[in-house]
């Protein structure tokens, strides 16, 4: 039943441009399935810790699990129906109640280089300086190249290209969607093949989460709902809970499907690029959570304890 006003869901997102245009998405793809006004879903804007915490890594301070909080929060009180997110931004435990119900269709998944007249990781002069937050990206540019000074750039899309421009550092790394999605793709000097640089667990792809009990939305939900795309974050998501994957540890891990057959490779790493671990699976796509847990184990027995100490 709507509401006096007419709204009939409320969809909670942190507010930075690429945020909110994943929202409008997720609006728009609801209000298409369901023939209603896309103005029917309201958008409620949730600043949360990870938006306010700019001066320093998030493994510092807690984690990727900042960016979703004051919205998972906002979902359990009932104060939103549902919670758009991208989905490397997704801690593998989730919530008491709260389930991720369904995935847009995943964007482009690779990284893109933003650099000064570069068109390519091999052709940044030696010494460049790489400005990023991700620990992942830290370990896999190190891994390319041993010679480039690594600083922490942090800050939404927009800022850090103008970080770059002001010559904040020699080059930074985006996900390729999220500059897709704000029309912002010419800004890349260069698109890293997922063979050369393998992705963040979930990037490229929206998640959306609801309450576990609120089967209402959730049938709601199931008209927009890419099934591909749940089953290779099924594998993703489990490759990553088995090795306690957070901010604090350099993993990447992605999988495909087709025709019900899915591929998967995932990678740990060690922050400084010196030693690298990858393990890849095939199978059914409806066995993708047991691959990539199978995949996970692999590699935890491999590197063994203390892997991700810094050497």
């Amino acid at each position: 039943m709507a509401s006096p006003s007419g709204i009939v869901l409320r969809l909670g997102t942190r507010g930075s441009p690429l945020a909110l245009a994943q929202a409008r998405t997720v609006r728009t793809a609801l209000a298409a399935a369901h023939g209603l006004e896309p103005e029917r879903i309201a958008i409620e804007v949730i600043r949360t810790t990870g938006d306010r915490i700019q001066d320093r890594p998030l493994a510092e301070v807690g984690g990727k699990g900042l960016f979703t909080k004051e919205i998972e929060e906002a979902l359990i009180s009932g104060a939103i129906d549902l919670a758009v997110h991208s989905s490397k931004d997704m801690p593998t435990v989730l919530p008491d109640g709260l389930v991720l119900t369904a995935f847009l269709e995943r964007e482009d998944p690779r990284d893109a280089l933003i650099a000064h007249n570069v068109g390519s990781v091999a052709d940044l002069p030696r010494g460049a300086v790489v400005g990023t937050a991700s620990l992942r990206r830290q370990a896999l540019m190190k891994r390319l190249r041993p010679d480039l000074s690594i600083v922490t750039l942090r800050g939404n899309v927009e800022t850090r290209l103008k970080k770059i421009e002001d010559g904040a550092a020699d080059a930074t790394l985006l996900a390729l969607a999220g500059l897709k999605r704000l029309g912002l793709e010419r800004a890349a000097s260069a698109i890293l093949s997922v063979d050369e640089f393998l992705p963040a667990v979930g990037q490229g792809a929206i998640g959306i989460e609801t309450r576990a009990d609120d089967s209402k939305t959730r049938e709601l939900l199931a008209a927009i709902d890419h099934a591909d795309t749940g089953q290779a974050l099924a594998a993703e998501r489990a490759f990553l809970a088995v090795l306690d994957g957070s901010c604090r540890t350099p993993i990447a891990g992605h999988a495909t499907i087709s025709q019900g057959a899915l591929r998967f490779r995932g990678m740990i790493v060690r922050p400084d690029g010196s030693e690298a671990h990858e393990a890849s699976r095939e199978g059914r796509a409806a066995d993708a959570e047991k691959l990539g847990a199978e995949a996970g184990a692999e590699l935890k027995t491999r590197a063994g304890a203390g892997f991700f100490a810094v050497a």
